[in-house]
């Protein structure tokens, strides 16, 4: 039997330390600012429970159903199967949640694909990766992770910054575990988790090897606190005016960590800078995880195709040969993610006995990624024109009376009622202008890393070599006049 939601939700009454506005939370599950997300993460265990075929399988170890993102795929099909169950969860909140529970499995799931690596570096950080996999997958548990540094002064290193406590770093070890103090973010979705892994993916210097290590705590770990962004969640006057920040706010944090405790059965890496970074690089951790989120983008892309469309239908426009050269390029824009999707799959290589997806396309759709989302928003934008702020301002207007009958004097539609039209306005704007939506702009733009990471990663996985002989074999086809006369 897969996870059940009810158990889930339970579980997440466990006392974490989660702040908002000057108030500690007393119950995530209830409170204005994160119940609506944490309703949609039961309903990612729900719909699986409902449909095991598409999305689950049996675990090696406890024999029970867990979510196919745990698997480690081998063949190329097997892989397909992996990618079904993403689409699936990813579909049920329009891909508005960036953090589901697959992304951080994937992550996982990458680090075992190279557990030889954790192996020849040390055999004991090696063995509690592998328990701790076990762990996880067999209970289906939803992580979060913080794995970059609170910002400060960017031209210094993780110990060089301002403050010694600002980075969360080693600060004791003994016979039971590791102490850390210091701060990390985003826990994207941490409110909704039940632990978190603790890591870092910026390099590290000579002298930064307190803060080179990766771990894993409940969310209830003695010490551990979350200062939560502002709730959008909490603002939306009704799920009419705000259909997506109502339900799919994931809440990002910073996380605090005094002097928590960390056993050694959940420390993977401690003050290694080579293995610091040869956890993402040297397995498939980086891979797989990324692989997750252009999967899940792929459909985000596919529901703003469908609000474009469905605006240009409201507003009248959709035979105008300009609305269809806008909506024909947001389609092959969409189908362009899709298509790499598939090809870093079909194309992907045979990693110490796993099926991976091509580096090299992966990174490609990261590339074409920071810049098809910020293309969509401003489609969408001008699309929708003034109708994004004529609309009423709020469900209340809907009143039977007085200001109902000036909205259906008002606001006119050649393809639905009064209401329909301000309810398609409403979702459009949550989608493209709300804090939700802005929050969601920068979000895709920047979670892989700044363009320069991203375009940097692009050149170093590329194979050159193939371009570079083919100039080469060209130039060395003709030369001088002189040269050709001599050779006669």
């Amino acid at each position: 039997m897969t996870r059940d939601p009810d158990q889930y939700l339970a579980g997440l009454r466990d006392g974490r330390a989660l702040f908002l506005d000057g108030q500690r939370v007393a119950d995530v599950t209830t409170d204005p600012a994160f119940a609506g997300a944490v309703a949609t993460a039961r309903g990612f265990y729900a719909q699986q429970r409902a449909n095991p075929a598409l999305m689950t399988f049996r675990s090696p170890d406890s024999g029970g159903d867990v979510n196919l993102s745990w698997s480690l795929p081998k063949t190329l099909a097997e892989f397909q199967a992996r990618r079904h169950a993403m689409e699936a969860w990813a579909e049920l909140t329009c891909g508005m949640i960036g953090r589901s529970p697959d992304h951080v499995a994937s992550t996982f799931v990458g680090f075992m694909m190279g557990l030889d690596v954790y192996q020849a570096n040390d055999p004991k950080r090696a063995g509690a990766l592998a328990d701790y996999f076990r762990h996880i997958r067999d209970r289906d548990l939803y992580l979060s992770y913080v794995i970059v540094n609170p910002q400060a002064d960017k031209s210094k290193s993780a110990s060089g910054q301002p403050g010694r406590d600002l980075v969360a770093r080693v600060v004791d070890e003994d016979s039971h575990g590791i102490t850390i103090r210091g701060a990390k973010m985003l826990a994207t979705s941490g409110a909704m988790a039940d632990e978190m892994m603790v890591s870092g993916f910026a390099a590290l210097q000579p002298g930064d090897e307190a803060h080179a290590f990766t771990a894993a705590v409940p969310m209830n770990a003695k010490g551990l606190k979350m200062l939560s962004r502002r709730s959008y969640a909490a603002a939306a006057t009704s799920e009419f005016d705000y259909p997506l920040s109502s339900r799919f706010d994931e809440s990002d944090s910073v996380v605090v960590f005094e002097d928590v405790k960390i056993p050694w059965d959940r420390v993977f890496v401690l003050k290694d800078l080579r293995m610091a970074q040869a956890q993402w690089h040297e397995t498939r951790a980086h891979v797989m995880q990324n692989h997750q989120c252009i999967v899940r983008l792929a459909v985000k892309l596919r529901f703003l195709l469908g609000l474009a469309h469905k605006v240009a239908e409201v507003n009248g426009l959709l035979n105008f040969p300009q609305t269809r050269e806008t909506l024909g390029l947001l389609a092959a824009k969409a189908s362009n993610i899709e298509a790499l999707v598939l090809a870093m799959e079909a194309k992907g290589e045979n990693y110490k006995g796993y099926w991976v997806p091509d580096r090299a396309l992966l990174v490609t759709a990261q590339v074409v990624a920071q810049t098809t989302y910020p293309e969509f928003i401003e489609a969408i934008r001008g699309l929708s024109g003034g109708g994004l702020i004529m609309v009423p301002s709020s469900a209340r207007d809907f009143d039977g009376g007085e200001v109902e009958s000036l909205i259906l004097a008002s606001q006119r539609s050649p393809a639905t009622d009064s209401e329909g039209r301000v309810k398609t306005m409403k979702l459009v704007w949550d989608a493209i202008g709300s804090e939700f939506a802005s929050r969601h702009l920068q979000y895709e733009m920047f979670y892989s890393g700044a363009s320069f990471v991203t375009r940097g990663n692009s050149y170093r996985f590329h194979d050159w070599a193939g371009p570079k002989a083919m100039v080469d074999g060209l130039m060395g086809s003709y030369g001088l006049p002189r040269e050709k006369a001599a050779a006669e």
